[in-house]
């Protein structure tokens, strides 16, 4: 339609195609011809006003082929144009909106033509200005005008009714489906279709859910940062109003906060007396003063003016007092606090208090604190320390690294500082290699020595570097071990041997450095050394050597006979993972001890087929120090027995226990089941013995080294033996027949029964052997193992006259020792186990068996064998005997002076012998009431704290035997297991004893409050190992329920996020610096992880524990075994660290093809 309706029929001339183009805007589409019949009537003169500007207008409606021949044309793209365009669409937009108003405002009697001219036109109209476009756009767009026909502009509506699309769609090829926009809308009501069977057909609709999405606030959970932020913010107190009672009942008790103290006054504007201050204020007119407007931020200005003043007084203290390190250390740790604080540091002024604050921000106020106090205490090693703890979160580890060699250079004297150094350099991924690290422990521990003889003159030694300096080379051993390099660190305790038991006279006053630089003649010289057979020392070498040498024997050929190898690859079929593990695992056992050349054989160095066995002078030199006191040097000895597997009691020094943890030995109870009062306990700590790399979960037993091996530990002893004499000596002794008895503990297990016969012949020799000894004919301690031994394997008699005869030694009077004591519990112990085999009717027997042996104990006459019931009247003289001795003790312990320990074990030997009798003769609750009393007295003395944990073990043994052979609660238990870990929160046999209780218990939740209570204060890691044990344990009882035939799973039972509480503790315990050192912390992770599937997750843990533990070897060995795939990779890794790899994969190859 043109815009001026009465005109619009004038004709058109043939080539007017740009005219008509011009005039374009003249055409008015929305306008109806029909509604307006005065329009015809126009004047003349409209059409001369269009004749005039151009040429005569063109009709809007225009044919199909006239469209199709328009498109087709080339159009001039000019500048003009899409300004008119432009300017044209607005027009049509504009006009379109009037239409729609008029077509809503106009009456029924239109005509139906017009609105399918209009859309007719429209569409002419869409398709020319598509038309228009360049030929690279899409064709679909270009029609998109021309193709729809809507059916609400047809005419004649039938009842069907089509719309036909003849073009096709290029993008429906290309995007696999129809577009959106060309899909009608629809709402589906429910889920469902109709004309389906719901019994047996379903539809999955793709789409978003039918439900109707209702917008609610998110609700924030407690976990939230925003939550967790309101924790932080104190709440605002509320109280009741204290007022008279009434005795009328109240509906409700209104809780008052403090400004509704005082009640609104009524006045004129408030004669309700419902409004507050604030309202009444806004409808006098008048604003809040100055002071309440600051109301709603009451507390938070009191909040900040509280931390402001705490930040003013530390200011001020520091100022006075810049020589008070601790004051420092609190004001940095003070920072954290002050940042959690809202608003006291905000940037700028408005921000919201919900700004995430920085880290960095924090650590650089910190740092700003440690540089001023660094300023006013120079030789403050604490404030060193804490600034490298502080800058190791962002600084890079080189100049973290040249930090730290400053503060070495500085402080060469410190002990402590090179503790940290050796920790931060051994778990530096990046720059860890086996060779390095032992350059730094032989340099740490030659500058120390140094430091010892008085060599560095600048700086004197502190008190305790002795100590230290034995610490450090036992943690050298470990790391050597633990690496793979067994022979040098069996190399390094056998020159320790030599070089403080055997060392010449003529080089004692010589600084160590001098002394080892004579020590090397000896070492090259191929003369036996410790462990080896025929070893006599250095002393005897050098004596020999003054006066022309060696006379050499000719060797037994008995004992030239090598050692039968076992056969290292038994099954070829294998994967060849599995074989090369294998083969590793065995070498280690084999070859722990270094090589040498055997000289009757005509071997020389040549001949080894593994150069990396033989070990040089070079490789110790720098790691041999003195040690001058006679304690240090027997705990020298103990450590070397207990590394090669002995138990010797031996405890590794606090600074390295941790390090050293690589084997779940902690966990096993050995037979503390089967034995609750006599299980015997071997006390390893945790700590792989040398040539060990079992599986994680293998148990410790003491199995025993090869022949080789076995022969090595007995040169030991008989090298090291005759240098003690007294109870060091004795305890040497009862060592080495506990080892032997822990092999034979070891065969009851496994029911060996022809080694376990072997094995009870050789032990028995060896006891027989001892007791033969003048020095130990009267050491009850081996009386009591030997009496033992002869128990555990079967022969009661015999086992009964061993004690009988050990205890008739001892003559009349009261014993004076522990020994005795201890003998008799023993004896007694082991009586009432016996009630375990019997019924309830023959356990009368052994009890008074026991009630026999504790009653002699405190007589005066000579001691006899069991004859028969004791009377009553001895009973009630032994329980008075045993409280006034019992009395006696506990007034010596509880003097000012530290009591000696000698002493301390007899107080423990006695309560425990009273603590039997009173149960075998009066019964549990008396026991009870007697562990109560000695409990309260030993915690207010000065004895060593062995005492009251001696004494708790037996307590909650004999609860433990109690619950087996009667119907007792577990109450009382698990009270005095809590109050002694309490006191011992690092006792591996209390936490072991606890966790074995708890076990039986279905309810969790205390468990977890105590185990968090425990975790919360003490510095320990054996809390947070026995805490993950604990919840392993359970999740091992519920899969036991719920797992049939170790296959399928049932849910019987919810695994109540197990899984996940066990994946946090062990995060919870790797944030400490001992949980993120130890070894056994991140093998206990892995293995987990790799228990429950998620095998990516678990090598992302793999590779975070190299980054801080890169030598444990135990590690790599690990992840060959549940990563197959990666061997190759973890491989290469051992060998560019420099770890040890007795079995190349190129040897392994040539062994597979033989």
């Amino acid at each position: 339609m043109a815009l001026f309706p009465a005109f619009a029929g004038i004709g058109e001339a043939p080539n007017s195609g740009s005219a008509r183009k011009e005039l374009d805007w003249l055409s008015n589409p929305s306008f109806c011809a029909g509604a307006v019949t005065s329009l015809s009537q126009q004047p003349e003169e409209a059409t001369a006003l269009v004749s005039e500007g151009s040429s005569p207008t063109r009709s809007p409606l225009k044919s199909e082929t006239s469209d199709e021949s328009d498109a087709n044309r080339k159009p001039r793209q000019t500048s003009r144009k899409k300004k008119k365009e432009k300017k044209k669409k607005r027009k049509h937009h504009h006009k379109k909106t009037k239409r729609k108003r008029g077509q809503a405002s106009s009456s029924g009697s239109e005509p139906d033509s017009e609105p399918e001219k209009d859309k007719t036109s429209r569409s002419t109209g869409d398709s020319r200005r598509e038309s228009e476009k360049p030929r690279q756009e899409s064709h679909a767009a270009a029609d998109v005008g021309h193709r729809f026909v809507w059916l609400e502009d047809v005419q004649a509506l039938t009842g069907e009714t089509f719309r036909t699309d003849k073009k096709p769609d290029p993008a429906n090829w290309e995007y696999k489906s129809l577009y959106r926009g060309d899909i009608a809308r629809y709402k589906r009501k429910g889920d469902s279709c109709l004309g389906i069977n719901p019994k047996k057909q379903c539809i999955s609709w793709e789409g978003a859910s039918t439900e109707k999405k209702h917008s609610h606030k998110h609700v924030e959970r407690y976990f939230t940062k925003k939550s967790v932020g309101l924790m932080n913010i104190d709440g605002v107190a509320v109280g009741s109003k204290t007022e008279p009672p009434s005795s009328e009942p109240l509906s409700f008790i209104p809780v008052k906060g403090p400004d509704d103290a005082l009640p609104p006054v009524t006045t004129w504007l408030n004669p309700l007396g419902i409004y507050d201050q604030s309202t009444t204020q806004w409808l006098q007119g008048q604003g809040p003063s100055e002071q309440e407007s600051k109301q709603p931020d009451s507390e938070m200005d009191r909040e900040s003016a509280l931390l402001k003043a705490k930040v003013e007084e530390f200011n001020r203290r520091v100022r006075e007092s810049p020589r008070d390190v601790q004051l420092w250390m609190a004001f940095v740790a003070f920072q954290d606090e002050v940042m959690k604080s809202p608003g006291l540091y905000a940037l700028e002024e408005g921000e919201p208090e919900k700004r995430k604050r920085s880290r960095k921000l924090v650590l650089d106020r910190k740092l700003a604190i440690l540089e001023r106090a660094i300023e006013s205490n120079q030789s403050s090693v604490e404030l060193q320390l804490a600034k490298l703890e502080l800058c190791a979160e962002f600084w890079e580890p080189s100049a973290l690294l040249r930090e730290w060699q400053k503060l070495i250079f500085v402080h060469p004297n410190k002990t402590a500082l090179w503790q940290k150094y050796l920790l931060f350099c051994q778990s530096q991924f990046s720059t860890f290699t086996v060779t390095k690290i032992h350059g730094l422990y032989g340099k740490c521990l030659s500058t120390l020595s140094a430091v010892l003889d008085g060599s560095i003159l600048s700086h004197p030694a502190l008190p305790g570097t002795e100590e230290a300096v034995f610490a450090l080379f036992l943690q050298h051993c470990h790391f050597l071990r633990q690496a793979g390099h067994s022979e040098k660190a069996v190399a390094l305790f056998q020159a320790m041997v030599d070089f403080t038991f055997f060392k010449p006279d003529s080089v004692k006053d010589l600084p160590t450095k001098g002394q080892v630089e004579f020590f090397e003649p000896f070492w090259d010289s191929g003369e036996p050394r410790a462990g080896e057979k025929g070893a006599r020392g250095w002393r005897a070498w050098m004596q020999q050597q003054e006066r022309g040498g060696w006379v050499v024997i000719s060797p037994d050929d008995d004992d030239d006979e090598p050692e039968d190898e076992d056969q290292e690859i038994r099954d070829k079929s294998l994967p060849r993972w599995q074989i090369w593990l294998a083969a590793e695992r065995s070498r280690d056992q084999r070859h722990w001890r270094p090589w040498r050349p055997d000289k009757t054989r005509k071997q020389t160095e040549e001949d080894c087929e593994d150069p990396e066995r033989q070990v040089l002078f070079d490789d110790i030199a720098q790691s041999l120090i003195q040690l001058s006191r006679p304690d240090l040097q027997f705990q020298l000895v103990t450590a070397f027995l207990q590394f090669l597997g002995v138990p010797c009691g031996f405890s590794t020094p606090a600074s390295c226990v941790y390090l050293a943890m690589d084997e779940n030995s902690i966990f096993d109870n050995g037979l503390h089941d089967e034995k609750p009062l006599t299980f015997l306990n071997l006390s390893f700590n945790g700590i792989s013995c040398v040539g060990r790399s079992d599986p994680l979960g293998c148990r410790r037993w003491t199995r025993g080294h090869s022949r080789e091996g076995e022969e090595f530990i007995r040169n030991v002893f008989h090298l090291v033996m005759p240098l003690f004499s007294g109870q060091e000596r004795s305890q040497l002794c009862f060592s080495w027949l506990r080892y032997e008895m822990a092999k034979v503990i070891w065969c009851l297990h496994t029911k060996n029964k022809k080694r376990l016969k072997s094995q009870g012949k050789n032990c028995k020799k060896l006891a027989k052997n001892l007791l033969k000894e003048p020095e130990n004919r009267n050491d009850f301690c081996l009386w009591k193992q030997y009496a033992h031994l002869e128990w555990l394997l079967g022969n009661t008699e015999d086992a009964r006259k061993v004690f009988d005869t050990a205890l008739s030694l001892a003559g009349g009077g009261e014993p004076t020792g522990s020994e005795l004591w201890e003998l008799g519990l023993l004896y007694a112990q082991l009586e009432l186990e016996l009630e375990l085999e019997l019924t309830a009717d023959l356990r009368g027997a052994t009890a008074a068996r026991a009630v026999h042996v504790l009653t002699r104990l405190t007589e005066n006459g000579p001691y006899g064998p069991y004859s028969g019931p004791v009377s009553a009247v001895h009973v009630l003289k032994a329980r008075k005997a045993y409280e006034h001795a019992l009395q006696d003790c506990l007034g010596q312990s509880c003097g000012s002076a530290p009591a000696p320990a000698g002493p301390a074990r007899r107080l423990a030997s006695l309560a425990k012998c009273f603590l039997l009798f009173q149960y075998v003769t009066v019964g549990i609750e008396a026991a009870v009431r007697l562990y109560e009393q000695v409990c309260a007295g030993l915690r207010g003395s000065v004895c060593p704290g062995g005492a009251l944990e001696a004494v708790t073990l037996l307590h909650t043994g004999l609860l433990r035997f109690h619950t087996r052979v009667h119907v007792y609660p577990l109450a009382p238990l698990r009270q005095a297991l809590s109050e002694a870990i309490q006191l011992y929160p690092d006792s591996q046999l209390l936490w072991r004893a606890y966790i074995q209780v708890q076990s039986k218990s279905h309810a969790a939740s205390k468990t977890r409050r105590f185990f968090d209570a425990i975790t919360r204060s003490a510095k320990a890691l054996e809390p947070w190992l026995f805490a993950i044990e604990a919840e392993k344990m359970r999740k091992r009882l519920v899969e036991t329920v719920q797992r049939v035939d170790g296959r399928e799973v049932h849910a019987t039972i919810p695994e109540t996020g197990l899984a996940h509480r066990i994946r946090a503790l062990f995060e919870s315990t790797l944030q400490s610096d001992h949980g993120r050192l130890c070894p056994l912390l991140w093998r206990m992770y892995l293995n987990f992880l790799v228990s429950l599937g998620n095998k990516e997750r678990s090598k992302g843990v793999f590779y975070k524990a190299l980054q801080n533990c890169p030598w444990a070897k135990a590690l790599y060995l690990d992840a060959v075994e549940h990563f197959p795939e990666e061997m190759q990779e973890v491989l290469d890794l051992m060998t560019e660290k420099e770890l040890r790899v007795r079995l190349p994969l190129e040897e392994l190859a040539l062994l597979l093809e033989d």
